[in-house]
């Protein structure tokens, strides 16, 4: 999955579940969420690292991160003056003990604010943007730490052909971002030059100066920006006219379907914004607002919490067609959705709070209360 995807999103915020393990879930099911983690964080076939925001890579993709990796050498700090005293400290402290999480080399603070970071911290951090260490596991929320070397095979580390530029090698920076911008594409299949610069956090420019480079192909696409791209892999598949398969379930915010607003616009014709930053009293979906997948749709947005045994759906508010009514599928589709994230997440009942429009509060729970 994590391949196909080419990177999953970590967050702080945790509403049922944390969002990697949401999303997850969201194409397998209801797995137990113990499988999940370790499916993730087995110490080889993934590692922690920026791309769309802090994400779980591939590790083969490893190399394709030596131009982010030669960004912070060259910049030489991180939000922080990096203090290079603990920076070799931290070194032969994971050489000597290495796994370490940050509690273990010297603590995560100084003891005030949350930014105010100890020198070990920074200086751990620092070592991990510049990948001399290297996060391939987690232990609850704790970033577990470890020399590169011992993690990432010699094959991704070092080839003839690549350079050492900043005292990272690695291959050029824009043959990095050149097979970024092709896994971009890869991952969205067709998009516009902001979808595919945004899987791996690119420039827009960078996308249309590499596109022809990377493999792509220019489309056009009916009420879309004219730079628009797509692989030949999809064209082809798209040629055949072949159905996709589908899910019904709750999405993440976070979740690479969604997380470019303009093109979950695009596409879905929602116009979904996470508004747990919102003041409660300006939002209008909810906190973690979850968009409901539905036979290849967005249906509905819910935004739930957990209260003992029960599944609290705080808010539901459920799409109207062009009619301005909810289709009788997306109601089912739904209660669906609430019921098997109910069920995963240990929950055996599901309560509703606020449904919009309020003329679907009865259809959703005669749903609710039916078999499946």
């Amino acid at each position: 999955m994590v391949r196909t995807l080419g990177a999953v999103q970590l967050d702080t915020i945790s509403v049922l579940a944390r969002s990697h393990e949401l999303i997850a879930y969201s194409r397998f099911g209801a797995m137990p969420r113990a499988v999940i983690e370790g499916a993730y964080w087995n110490g080889e076939s993934s590692f922690e690292y920026w791309s769309h925001a802090a994400c779980i890579l591939p590790i083969e993709s490893w190399p394709l991160f030596s131009f982010r990796r030669r960004h912070y050498a060259r910049k030489g700090v991180r939000w922080h003056e990096v203090p290079h005293a603990a920076v070799q400290v931290v070194l032969e402290r994971l050489a000597a003990d290495g796994p370490l999480t940050t509690k273990e080399i010297g603590g995560a603070k100084k003891g005030g604010e949350w930014w105010d970071w100890s020198e070990s911290k920074i200086a751990v951090e620092y070592l991990l943007d510049i990948g001399r260490v290297v996060c391939a596991s987690r232990i609850g929320w704790r970033r577990v730490y470890e020399l590169a070397e011992r993690i990432v095979p010699l094959k991704l580390r070092d080839h003839p052909d690549w350079i050492d530029d900043a005292g990272v090698v690695g291959p050029s920076d824009e043959s990095c971002i050149r097979a970024l911008i092709a896994d971009g594409a890869r991952t969205v299949g067709v998009g516009t030059a902001g979808d595919i610069a945004d899987v791996h956090r690119l420039s827009i420019a960078d996308v249309e100066r590499h596109a022809a480079d990377a493999g792509l192909v220019r489309v056009r696409v009916p009420g879309w920006p004219a730079k628009s791209w797509a692989t030949q892999e999809s064209l082809d598949w798209l040629a055949t006219g072949q159905r996709a398969s589908h899910r019904t379930t709750l999405l993440s915010p976070f979740d690479s379907l969604v997380w470019h607003r303009g093109r979950t616009e695009r596409l879905f014709g929602m116009a979904h914004r996470l508004e747990a930053y919102t003041p409660a009293a300006r939002r209008v979906h909810g906190y973690f607002a979850m968009p409901v997948l539905h036979r290849g749709e967005l249906v509905a947005r819910v935004d739930p919490r957990r209260d003992g045994q029960a599944l609290v759906a705080s808010t539901v508010t459920l799409e109207v067609d062009a009619t301005g009514r909810v289709p009788a599928e997306s109601v089912r589709g739904t209660a669906l959705a609430l019921r098997e994230a109910a069920r995963w997440v240990g929950c055996s009942d599901v309560r509703l709070g606020t449904v919009v429009p309020s003329s679907s509060t009865d259809g959703l729970t005669r749903q609710l209360a039916a078999s499946d």
